[in-house]
């Protein structure tokens, strides 16, 4: 029987058709290098287990019990790209499509939006992973560009993690409880959480987290319809733990707490992840931050607390 799969890869996906489920992990590697030029030394596929463990070069692929079209996402760089990784960016780099979230606050259509928000409080499973903890402000992170370069090559998460990731979340759950909500698929969520140590961290606890499947789209009177992170999602599932006044979101894109802007912080992306990541100190700061505004009574004051520079 054949096997198909897609790998994801430095912003991209490369479709394989051609094996079999006698083929092994290395003859897949293989193909991925054919497709993408990274050596199969070099490559790391998220996700691909058996049994709970890393599949082995060795394990044929049918052992893995993949479905049609499984899409794997993989780390690893080319060979002639590892000098490239000290040359300066390009000029026209990744420009994240977003707005100034000051001229968008006011978006139409309000009882439509409601009555979405409100679906999602029905009918969006949340799988707790940790019980929220009374007394304690609610967190909400994105992931992508805000604690991981998700669109650079590496060969491990690592090299793509975010400067002071793991520093940050264990002086935020000292005061708060985390949430991570990414605009992707829970699957990605869960495997970039995983290869970044994040999900079993002796030292800090997630207590849920969201997908796309959270979000809802708004009406906005100057760009059209777009997709935003509702906070209110959040505090209709948790109304006796979490609420506007005890809530903060973190993102590089303003436009996901489009329907909460009091309760959003725009801060820097995280880009280049090899070019930025000794210089990176956002993290470090916004740990500083969130010390402050936890004495608050009221996180809507706390943002002119907070300074970039």
């Amino acid at each position: 029987m054949s096997v198909s799969v897609i790998i994801k890869w430095g912003g991209q996906e490369y479709s394989i058709s051609s094996l079999s489920e006698e083929d092994t992990v290395m003859d897949l590697k293989q193909s991925i290098k054919t497709l993408t030029g990274v050596l199969p030394e070099r490559q790391k596929l998220l996700g691909l287990k058996v049994k709970g463990k890393p599949a082995e070069d060795v394990v044929k692929l049918g052992a893995l019990k993949l479905k049609p079209n499984t899409k794997i996402m993989m780390m690893g760089t080319r060979e002639e790209s590892l000098e490239e990784v000290l040359a300066p960016p390009p000029e026209n780099d990744d420009v994240v499509n977003d707005f100034d979230i000051e001229e968008e606050t006011k978006c139409t259509r309000a009882e439509e939006n409601l009555a979405k928000i409100a679906r999602r409080v029905k009918d969006y499973k949340v799988e707790e992973m940790n019980p929220p903890r009374e007394g304690k402000g609610l967190l909400v992170l994105d992931v992508d560009y805000t604690l991981f370069d998700h669109k650079s090559c590496a060969e491990t998460g690592q090299e793509l993690m975010r400067p002071y990731l793991h520093e940050f979340l264990t002086s935020a759950y000292e005061d708060y409880d985390i949430v991570i909500w990414s605009a992707t698929s829970m699957k990605w969520i869960d495997a970039k959480m995983k290869e970044l140590g994040v999900t079993d961290n002796p030292n800090y606890k997630i207590t849920f987290m969201l997908d796309s499947a959270a979000m809802i789209t708004v009406h906005t009177p100057k760009r059209g319809v777009v997709e935003v992170k509702p906070l209110g999602v959040i505090w209709g599932k948790y109304e006796e733990f979490y609420n506007r006044r005890n809530t903060i979101m973190f993102d590089d894109i303003g436009r996901n707490f489009l329907m909460n802007p009091q309760n959003g912080l725009k801060i820097r992306p995280f880009m280049k992840a090899h070019l930025n990541r000794e210089k990176d100190r956002e993290l470090y700061k916004l740990a500083q931050y969130l010390k402050e505004i936890a004495k608050l009574d009221d996180l809507k004051q706390s943002f002119c607390l907070y300074s970039t520079s």
